[in-house]
């Protein structure tokens, strides 16, 4: 059962994944293991976030806690969370307000 119903989800990742910078791949030989799905790890995030788990506890066989906390850190340097939480504020004040 997911953490948070797809009708919530399918908006937010959208949005969210306007923002996530395109991947330069530079491996020299171009023989490592393939990208996991930034998709995953955002519903991996979510579950953290939603069910108050840890990352050890959401890993799986499609993903490691270690390549959830490196995709966050990335997207945190890259001002991903910022960005939505700006976009987020305005809807809410257009549509409830802030005050």
């Amino acid at each position: 059962m997911p953490a948070v119903p797809s009708f919530i989800i399918e908006p937010l990742w959208s949005q969210f994944e306007a923002f996530i910078p395109p991947v330069i791949d530079d491996h020299p030989l171009g023989c490592h293991r393939q990208r996991i799905s930034d998709q995953i790890i955002f519903d991996k995030l979510i579950q953290v976030l939603a069910l108050g788990a840890s990352y050890q506890k959401i890993s799986d066989t499609t993903c490691s806690a270690t390549t959830i906390r490196r995709r966050r850190n990335a997207w945190i340097h890259a001002g991903i969370f910022e960005a939505l939480e700006r976009i987020y504020l305005e809807v809410y004040d257009q549509m409830v307000g802030l005050e």
